[in-house]
Formats: structure tokens, C-alpha cells, sequence
């Protein structure tokens, strides 16, 4: 599947205000996972005007000037980068558009020539190509459930989450390094789940990150809500402690009068 759309931009490459990031690329407009947490990029498309509603979202217009601006811009921010993130507003490998995949690995490609590292995060499946890029890159999926009818009901056009899975395994197994971010996690009474079951299932992983679910009442809705994040926060250190694991709890999981020991 391609992208019916296409259009052009005056820039790509900036710095990001996100805690774990420096700079980004954003090579695509909208997504077609459609994700209904609700999804923070298509409130902020749609907020400035980019969208008009969810319909425009889930159908991705892909950047045709991308690699031509990557070409000039990159010279030019190369001392100042320490690396980039495909990407905080879309997703890089969306699920069956071969031409988003492609044209995400044409830029990987193109920043790892300049000896700059990338992130890369997904609910699609990592391409296996990606094993023959730069050891220095990160890979990684979100994974907030391994249940199938949760994903269809929550992350509609996004991949099975065991193809997810198997796609990052394929990729820790050839060396590469790999992340999951387990984010943005809802509280039971969305989904009652085993938490333990999501952790064992990423054990392999070379980092994980946790975080809350922000902008749903729902959340606030559920009893104990504040501790029940505190909790799954410190399972989260616990286990990555044990298995030697890195992790990162994103800013406003654990409530203010907790402190990370």
C-alpha cells in the first residue's frame, strides 16, 4: 500500500522539546494506526489546521521533498546534532505502506552517513533491512497490551502486537539495539491485563520506557489511579534492575510526592 497524497515542506529537521529527544523528523502527515487514547499529534494537527478531522488523520500524506531537504539541512546541524528520532508526530514504519517504510530507511541511511545515530519507534513492524544499517541506531516498538481486541478497539490500523514483537526480537538477534515503550498505559478500567505478561514478553529488550495515559477522564475516573501508575512505575525499575534492562519513566507517571529511589 502507498500513500494517495503527497506534499512539500519549507524544513525538516528540529530540535524537539520531548524529554528523550534531541533532534526529530517528521517525514509524513498523519497516521493510519488511527490510535484512539486520544492520539496527542492528530489533537495538535488538527488544533493548527493541518487536519480538518480523524478521517483526514488516518489517511498519511508523505513528505516527496523529504530527502532533498535532509540533503541540505544536515551539513549545516551536523556538529550540532547527537541524533535524530523518526518520529514524534507520525510513525516511520506504518503498517503495510511500503513507501513510508522505504522512504524511512532512505533516511536513516542518509543521517547514519554523517556518523549521527537514530531512533526509530513504531506500532507497525520493524523492516528486517534495518539490520544492516548503523549498530549505533535504536530500535524500538510501543506496546501497551498483548491483547489483540484491545489493539483493534484502541490502535485500529496499527500491527498485531506479536508481529511487533518478532520484528524487534529479529532485530535484537542480529545486534542491533532495541526499546520498547510501554506507553501510554491504561488503567483496568480499560483493560483489566497481567502487567508481569507485557514485561516478560520484552525481557529482551535493551531498554524500556513506561509512562501514563494523559488527556482520557477515564484515567481519573479509576479509583487510585495516581498510586496504581506509582506502582506499575516501580515494577517497571524493579524489573529492569533485575534483567539489566535501562529504562526511563516519562515525566508525570509517578505522582509528586513519590521519588525514585
Amino acid at each position: 500500500m502507498n500513500c494517495n497524497e503527497s506534499l512539500s515542506r519549507k524544513s525538516l529537521l528540529y530540535k524537539t522539546g520531548v524529554e528523550y529527544g534531541d533532534y526529530t523528523i517528521n517525514h509524513v502527515q498523519g497516521c493510519s494506526h488511527g490510535c484512539m487514547y486520544p492520539c496527542y499529534a492528530f489533537m495538535m494537527a488538527r488544533r493548527f489546521g493541518k487536519v480538518k478531522n480523524y478521517n483526514n488523520w488516518i489517511n498519511p500524506i508523505i513528505v516527496n521533498n523529504a530527502v532533498e531537504l535532509l540533503t541540505k539541512e544536515l551539513p549545516k546541524l551536523k556538529h550540532k546534532i547527537k541524533s535524530v528520532h523518526l518520529c514524534f508526530t507520525t510513525d516511520p514504519f506504518m503498517y503495510k505502506y511500503d513507501d513510508i517504510c522505504n522512504l524511512s530507511i532512505e533516511i536513516l541511511k542518509l543521517v547514519n552517513s554523517y556518523n549521527i545515530p537514530c531512533t526509530a519507534l513504531t506500532k507497525g513492524v520493524l523492516p528486517k533491512e534495518l539490520a544492516n544499517l548503523s549498530k549505533d541506531n535504536s530500535y524500538g516498538i510501543t506496546l501497551i497490551s498483548l491483547n489483540e481486541e484491545f489493539r483493534k478497539k484502541m490502535e485500529p490500523g496499527s500491527a498485531p502486537y506479536m508481529d511487533r514483537i518478532k520484528s524487534l526480537k529479529y532485530l535484537h538477534d542480529k545486534g542491533c539495539k532495541t526499546w520498547v515503550s510501554i506507553e501510554p498505559y491504561p488503567t483496568p478500567n480499560f483493560i483489566e491485563q497481567d502487567f508481569n505478561e507485557i514485561l516478560e514478553a520484552v525481557s529482551f529488550a535493551d531498554k524500556i520506557i513506561f509512562g501514563r495515559l494523559h488527556y482520557n477522564k477515564k484515567v481519573s475516573e479509576y479509583k487510585d489511579y495516581k498510586k496504581y501508575y506509582n506502582d506499575l512505575a516501580y515494577k517497571v525499575i524493579d524489573f529492569c534492575k533485575e534483567n539489566k534492562i535501562e529504562y526511563h519513566i516519562k515525566n508525570k507517571t509517578i505522582t509528586e510526592e513519590e521519588q525514585i529511589k
